[in-house]
């Protein structure tokens, strides 16, 4: 089964300073580059990633990889606004991996295990991880989840269609605090970055 990547990269990243977040460094590389090689690796197809304000110095950044560059012209509207905008360029057969790059210390072994348990479940339209009780990203939906999100509000958070699945969201604990550990501020980012790197084996 083919599966998209949409990557998020739209925000202003206000709270940075105005450097982008997607430009900051992980791995011994940028916190995009490293998503969309840990996607392409795994044969996603397309790989979308919406950009906002910063579309110039990630499209750089990016220079060279195979990957659709979706420019979200309202962004500033919500963070749903750019997903929107990512999920319509994307072809309506893919099931979708999302993964804002906010939360760049997911390892790649979470991202198998999700997709792994989207490929098991049959009845899985939203798989989504969760860490010591707290749900995360990256989420794979469904292709047909599509239609739901682009049918919400700008404004509209995501987790508001997932009362409407019910029994379809399929939680999966892991033990990966990536997949919580969002990057909102410089002194996140900085404590996120200190245990990743103290990780025995990423």
């Amino acid at each position: 089964m083919t599966t998209a990547a949409l990557l998020l990269s739209g925000g202003e990243s206000s709270r940075f300073g105005g450097l982008p977040k997607a430009l900051l460094t992980v791995a011994g590389t940028t916190v995009v580059r490293r998503l969309v090689e840990v996607c392409l690796v795994r044969g996603m197809d397309p790989v979308t990633v919406v950009v906002g304000p910063h579309r110039g110095p990630i499209a750089r950044e990016l220079r060279g990889l195979p990957v659709e560059l979706v420019e979200s012209e309202e962004w500033y509207e919500g963070r749903t606004a750019s997903v929107r905008a990512g999920v319509a360029a994307i072809p309506t057969d893919r099931d979708i991996l999302f993964w804002p790059v906010d939360h760049p210390f997911v390892t790649a072994s979470t991202v198998d295990l999700l997709l792994e348990i989207r490929d098991r479940d049959p009845l899985a339209v939203w798989v989504l991880p969760t860490y010591a009780g707290r749900m995360g990203h990256p989420i794979v939906w469904r292709s047909f989840v599509r239609s739901d999100v682009l049918d919400l509000r700008n404004d509209a958070p995501l987790r508001s269609l997932i009362p409407q699945f019910g029994v379809q969201v399929r939680r999966v604990a892991v033990n990966d605090r990536g997949v919580v550990a969002s990057i909102d501020t410089p002194e996140e980012y900085r404590a996120s970055l200190e245990e990743w790197e103290a990780q025995p084996d990423l």
